[in-house]
C-alpha cells in the first residue's frame, strides 16, 4: 500500500484524505492545530462555541457528491439546513434589503426598496450571473487543470456570454454600468471580497459569485466546525490516521523515491506528499529549501485580502438582525480606497453572523456573534500591542453604533482575532485569508494546481486551484486525489 502523508486538516486536506483512503492509499494526516478545520474554526463563549471563521455554506451538492464518491452519505455526519434569507443588507439611510431563497421573493423585495427599474436591472444581473456560472463551471472550478485555449472555442459558441464576462472592465466598473442605483453596484461589489479581492480591481466575472449564492445558503447545526468533524470521521471510517500538534519542519526526497517529512523531531516516511497550506510557505522556505522548489512566487503573489475578526456572546438592541447580516459603509465612492494603499479602513463595510439566527430565530437573551472587518494583508509582521487591538475594538464598535447596534455586555478587546493573528495562525499566509489575490482578468489561471514541478509534490486548498472558500477548497481535493491516485497508478 502506498503511502501519501497531508499536511494540513483544512477542508481541503479532510476531503483529500477522504479520497485517498477510498482509492486505497494509506493516509496520514499532519496538523499544526489541536483540531480539524483550518481556518473553518470555533471558540467558546458565554453561549457556547462560536463560529470564527467562514460562516456562509455554499455549493451543496458539492459536498454531497464528496460523500457520495467515496460511498458515504452526508447526512451521517453533519446536519445542513438551507436558510430562506441569504442575506440582510442596511444602509445608515435607513434602507434594508433582503435577498432570499426565492429568487421571486428577492426581485420583489428590490422592488420595494429601490423601485421597478432597478428591480429590472437585478433580473437582468442575475440572469448573466447564471449565464456566466454555466459556462465557467465545467471548463474552470470542475477541471483540474484549467486552461484558457480549452475555454475561448466553448465562449465563442455562446458571443453574449463573451459579453457579459466583460473583460475589458473591472467588477466595479461593470457593475456601474449594469445598475443605475449605487446601492446596488455596492452590494454586489463586495462580492469581491469573498475571494479576498478588491471591487476596483478584480474581473467583471466575479459577478458569478452572486448565482452561487442564488442558488442557496446552508447552515451547519451545531456551527461550521461541525462540518470539519464529519469529514474527520468519515476519513478515519475509511482508514485515514490524523496526527495533531504535529509541527512539519521540512521534507526531502531520497534516492531511493520516498519523501521524508521531519515532523516533531521524528521523521515520517512517504510516497507523495500533500501540502494544505499557504503555497507562499513553500516557495518562502518554510519546510525546507527542498520543498521550496515545489511552487514559484508568482503562484502565491500578490496577496488577497485579509481581516479582522470579533467572536463574542452579547445581547444586541438596535436592528433586526438575520443570521446574515451586511452595515454597509456610508461613501462607497471611498470605502476601498484605504485597502488598495494597503492601509485600514476608516468607514468600512462590516459583516455580522448572528449564528443563534439561523433559522429565523430570534433569540432573549446572550446569543453568539462573528463580526469581520476587511483588511489589507500584514506580511511578516509581530503580533499586535494592546493598544492597536483596543483601537481596532473601537473602529469595530464605532461603526456597530453608527448603525444603531448596542452589544451588553461589551465585547472586548480579547474577543478580536488581527490579520497579524492570522499571520502567526497560518505561516507563510502574510495575514493573508484567500491565498492568492483575484486581480486581474488572468488571475484564476494564475493560481498552482495540484500537480507541483516536483514529482510527488502535491497542493490542496483555497491557495491552490480552483481558488478561495470552502466549496472550492473541496474542489480542489477532488483534483488533488485523482492526481495523486493517477500518479502513484503510474508509478
Amino acid at each position: 500500500m502506498q503511502h501519501v502523508a497531508i499536511i494540513g486538516a483544512g477542508i481541503g486536506g479532510l476531503a483529500a484524505a477522504m479520497r485517498l483512503a477510498h482509492g486505497g492509499v494509506k493516509v496520514t494526516v499532519l496538523e499544526r492545530q489541536a483540531t480539524p478545520g483550518g481556518k473553518m474554526r470555533s471558540l467558546p463563549s458565554a453561549a457556547g462555541m462560536i463560529d470564527a471563521g467562514p460562516t456562509v455554506l455554499t455549493m451543496k451538492p458539492v459536498f454531497e457528491a464528496l460523500f457520495r464518491e467515496v460511498g458515504c452519505q452526508l447526512a451521517d455526519y453533519a446536519t445542513l439546513i438551507q436558510e430562506d434569507i441569504l442575506a440582510r443588507h442596511f444602509w445608515r439611510d435607513g434602507t434594508r434589503l433582503d435577498l432570499m431563497r426565492d429568487p421571486q421573493a428577492s426581485l420583489e423585495n428590490v422592488r420595494h426598496s429601490f423601485g421597478t427599474a432597478a428591480a429590472d436591472e437585478f433580473y437582468k444581473f442575475s440572469r448573466d450571473a447564471q449565464r456566466l456560472f454555466d459556462t465557467l463551471n465545467e471548463p474552470m472550478m470542475q477541471s483540474a487543470t484549467p486552461a484558457l485555449r480549452r475555454m475561448i472555442p466553448e465562449m465563442l459558441k455562446s458571443p453574449s456570454t463573451v459579453m457579459t464576462m466583460d473583460p475589458l472592465r473591472s467588477l466595479a466598473q461593470s457593475l456601474g454600468r449594469r445598475f443605475s442605483e449605487p446601492r446596488l453596484a455596492q452590494l454586489f461589489a463586495r462580492y469581491a471580497t469573498y475571494v479576498g479581492g478588491l471591487p476596483q480591481a478584480s474581473p467583471a466575472l466575479l459577478a458569478l459569485i452572486w448565482h452561487v449564492e442564488s442558488l442557496g445558503v446552508w447552515h451547519v447545526k451545531g456551527g461550521m466546525s461541525q462540518l470539519a468533524y464529519g469529514m474527520e470521521a468519515c476519513a478515519k471510517n475509511l482508514g485515514a490516521e490524523f496526527r495533531y500538534d504535529s509541527y512539519v519542519t521540512g521534507f526531502e526526497r531520497g534516492k531511493s523515491g520516498k519523501y521524508q517529512l521531519e515532523c516533531n523531531d521524528r521523521f515520517l516516511s512517504c510516497d507523495a506528499v500533500l501540502f494544505n497550506g499557504d503555497p507562499n510557505a513553500l516557495a518562502r522556505g518554510f519546510l525546507g529549501p527542498a520543498a521550496s522548489a515545489a511552487t514559484a512566487p508568482q503562484a502565491s503573489m500578490p496577496r488577497s485580502l485579509s481581516a479582522h475578526v470579533m467572536s463574542f456572546a452579547a445581547k444586541v438592541e438596535g436592528l433586526p438582525l438575520a443570521a446574515h447580516n451586511v452595515l454597509f459603509a456610508a461613501d462607497p465612492e471611498q470605502e476601498y480606497g484605504p485597502l488598495a494603499r494597503g492601509a485600514p479602513q476608516h468607514d468600512p463595510t462590516l459583516y455580522i453572523c448572528a449564528q443563534d439566527r439561523f433559522g429565523s430565530n430570534t433569540p432573549s437573551g446572550q446569543e453568539r456573534f462573528e463580526i469581520i472587518l476587511n483588511q489589507p494583508p500584514c506580511g511578516q509582521t509581530a503580533v499586535p500591542s494592546q493598544k492597536v487591538r483596543e483601537q481596532c475594538q473601537t473602529i469595530f464598535l464605532d461603526h456597530l453604533t453608527r448603525h444603531g447596534l448596542s452589544f451588553t455586555p461589551r465585547p472586548t478587546s480579547r474577543t478580536l482575532m488581527m490579520t497579524e493573528d492570522f499571520a502567526q495562525m497560518f505561516p507563510g499566509s502574510d495575514g493573508s485569508l484567500y491565498g492568492r489575490s483575484p486581480h486581474g482578468m488572468m488571475a484564476a489561471f494564475a493560481r498552482p494546481t495540484a500537480r507541483t514541478k516536483t514529482k510527488g509534490r502535491y497542493l490542496v486548498g483555497g491557495g491552490a486551484h480552483p481558488g478561495a472558500g470552502v466549496p472550492m477548497a473541496t474542489l480542489s481535493a477532488k483534483h488533488a486525489a485523482a492526481t495523486i491516485l493517477s500518479d502513484l497508478t503510474l508509478t
